[in-house]
């Protein structure tokens, strides 16, 4: 691939490190150094020089001034509050937000008090945002779902929001809409967001699907119940025969219920990286502040879950979900499952296996794909999310390797489990929470919208930007606003992709 992006290094005094690109023309995300947790930086191999929207797309790490006027506006509000006694209520009965909360001096009350800071379920959170409710927050309220989180969280509707997001990249003619010949499905492929495997949502797609099963009908695919998570519902069909079997009992009288339900259905990542000779995926946490503009964070410390038994892509073993699923939900089921360590492993340790095992430039192409997938994932959806400054909201990504160290995006969750399986698991989860409160807190600690939700460097902990719109604007501005040279030499090279 000719043209790679330069990456620079943000200095611990907000100064920009070195970079390393091919030149004049390339395209620049700002990180942190470091060999394993700082994924941004692991973009550099990934992408071709494209045009200036898309090179301003990644954000500055927050912190210092940033060159931005309104960095102070958090200190400006802080200052401006008397001290207010901070009310949480929560109706998930978790001790690490509990404990995280009352660690910071806050009192519980409920949901009919006047509260500041609301972790609910996204029932709970949708009864608040609805029209009839006729409830409205206050400037000192937070709350930690969007209004319509649905769009990303839900399976057919992830789709659907990535589908019309490619396509309207593609009429508008922009290079990340460029297209390839495709290996395992018919035509072509989008060069740079293939990161969801071919999906249908059925029944309403149910005649593309067998038109592409019927291209390869030796593929395996697999079938989700849209609207629930923790791998309930889901199964492997390899047979058409086996789809209208289902679909023929789904309708009977024992089932009713399934009838009216959506599934999608997708291609089965058949070729999964196995370590150990088992199956595993990815749960990361995505910490969105805000989609209009866009601004997500990435905790560091996600993790590895692995199946129980050794992968088999044989026919009998394709019922067998201790295989395939590597939900801990299902796992901890298995005869095998290890209390111990939970079948958990860290992303680091993984980082550290891959560069042995297959090389650093690879492992960091493949952590550079993995933060350009989740993106390009909230970018789909940002167009259609209620971005109310009252919220904010953790999302667990639930991501595939295959055995080309390419990731796929399985699914997004808006409400990752809390659930402790392990002692590292509780403390993992305790700082998770520690951190995001960290983040979506203006300094002094109280919540207010009026916030310009800039976190200093400090307050990031784990969490590290993987994308500031605000914050890169200004960059462009600022960039903008240096020599006629300058702007000749940038115009000449981003017309080279209109």
């Amino acid at each position: 691939m000719q043209g790679y992006v330069r990456v620079y290094s943000r200095n611990a005094d907000g100064t920009s490190g070195g970079g390393a690109g091919d030149g004049e023309g390339t395209i620049v995300y700002y990180g942190c150094a470091g060999p394993i947790g700082e994924w941004t930086q692991r973009i550099a191999s990934l992408q071709p020089t494209i045009d200036q929207s898309v090179a301003t797309m990644y954000g500055r790490l927050p912190g210092a001034n940033n060159g931005n006027s309104n960095a102070a506006g958090g200190a400006g509000v802080a200052s401006s509050h008397e001290r207010i006694k901070i009310g949480f209520c929560t109706d998930l009965d978790k001790s690490v937000l509990v404990n995280n909360f009352e660690k910071r001096g806050w009192n519980q009350v409920n949901g009919d008090d006047d509260w500041h800071f609301y972790w609910a379920g996204v029932q709970t959170c949708r009864n608040i945002f609805s029209v009839d409710s006729g409830y409205r927050m206050h400037d000192n309220q937070m709350i930690n779902h969007f209004p319509n989180h649905y769009e990303l969280s839900r399976k057919d509707l992830l789709v659907k929001n990535i589908k019309r997001y490619r396509k309207d990249l593609e009429r508008d003619g922009n290079p990340l809409a460029e297209k390839t010949e495709s290996n395992n499905s018919s035509g072509t492929r989008y060069l740079y967001l293939d990161f969801v495997p071919t999906t249908f949502v059925l029944p309403a797609d149910y005649n593309m699907f067998v038109e592409e099963y019927r291209k390869f009908p030796l593929s395996t695919w697999i079938m989700k119940p849209c609207g629930k998570s923790q791998g309930a519902g889901i199964f492997l069909i390899n047979k058409l025969s086996k789809l209208k079997k289902w679909s023929r009992e789904a309708k009977g009288p024992f089932h009713p219920q399934i009838a009216k339900e959506s599934y999608v259905i997708s291609r089965y990542i058949d070729n999964p990286l196995l370590i150990g000779g088992k199956k595993f995926d990815l749960r990361l946490y995505v910490l969105v502040a805000s989609f209009r503009p866009l601004k997500a964070y990435l905790f560091k410390l996600g993790f590895c879950r692995f199946c129980t038994v050794k992968y088999d892509t044989s026919v009998t073993e394709l019922d067998n979900m201790y295989v395939h699923l590597t939900n801990v939900s299902v796992q901890k089921h298995g005869g095998e499952y290890n209390t111990l360590h939970g079948g958990k492993w860290s992303v680091q340790n993984l980082a550290l296996y891959l560069e042995g095992t297959r090389g650093k430039e690879v492992t960091d192409r493949l952590f550079g794909a993995i933060s350009w997938l989740i993106v390009h994932s909230l970018r789909a959806v940002a167009p259609v999310m209620a971005s109310d400054r009252h919220c904010f909201e953790c999302y667990g990504y639930d991501i595939i390797i295959d055995n080309a160290l390419k990731p796929w995006l399985v699914e997004v969750n808006a409400s990752p489990s809390l659930t402790s399986t392990t002692v590292n698991d509780r403390i993992l989860k305790y700082k998770l929470i520690d951190n995001i409160l960290s983040v979506v807190l203006p300094p002094d600690g109280v919540p207010d919208v009026r916030w310009n939700k800039v976190p200093t460097a400090d307050a990031l902990g784990n969490f590290e930007l993987l994308i500031d719109e605000e914050l890169a604007a200004q960059d462009e501005a600022q960039s903008n606003s240096n020599t006629s040279s300058h702007h000749a030499k940038s115009s000449r090279m981003s017309s080279r992709w209109r």
